[in-house]
């Protein structure tokens, strides 16, 4: 994957699949650094299962014996200076960081998050995510929760909702890149 907002759409996509009710993605710069954090309370893995997750062929997919998402992740991450680690435990879910040093080389780019949010929400509108991206003084957030309660009963996956979150997310990323 060549953009970092899609390893957060495969590894939120996990999380969905994990049977997580709350994903939280967060992105903060500081110091010449990027840190990326995708956490959920889904039901989390076996220490057997989470020692191995970094290999491509740990999966737990039944239509193909390979799992690219979290090596790729972790590859991108080394390769750009950085480091990765996960966390997690049977019945309270996992956490996953990543770092990148933001002036190397092979550091890839953030991408579209608006449009990866935006996939999230549509793919899975009964989910709740959160998403924090903190860079130069500046915040770009979404909480979900927040959402349905200001839309009193009008589903997220509602095209205007959607076009809405879109144009936010887009403006306040723009912000943080000024």
């Amino acid at each position: 994957m060549k953009e970092l907002s899609l390893h957060i759409l495969d590894i939120a996509m996990n999380s969905v699949k994990a049977g997580a009710s709350l994903v939280e993605i967060g992105l903060e710069e500081a110091g010449g650094t990027l840190t990326l954090t995708v956490a959920d309370n889904g039901r989390g893995m076996e220490p057997e299962f989470l020692a191995s997750v970094a290999d491509p062929f740990t999966t737990t997919r039944t239509t193909r014996k390979v799992g690219m998402g979290i090596p790729l992740l972790k590859l991108a991450a080394e390769q750009a200076g950085g480091a990765f680690s996960i966390e997690s435990a049977p019945g309270e879910g996992t956490a996953l960081t990543a770092s990148f040093q933001t002036g190397h080389l092979d550091n890839p780019p953030l991408g579209d998050m608006a449009a990866t949010l935006v996939s999230l929400i549509q793919g899975s509108p009964g989910i709740d995510f959160t998403y924090t991206h903190t860079a130069g003084g500046g915040v770009s957030s979404l909480d979900t929760r927040e959402l349905r309660a200001a839309l009193d009963g009008v589903p997220l996956d509602t095209p205007d909702v959607l076009a809405w979150i879109q144009n936010s997310i887009e403006e306040e990323e723009r912000g943080l890149s000024q």
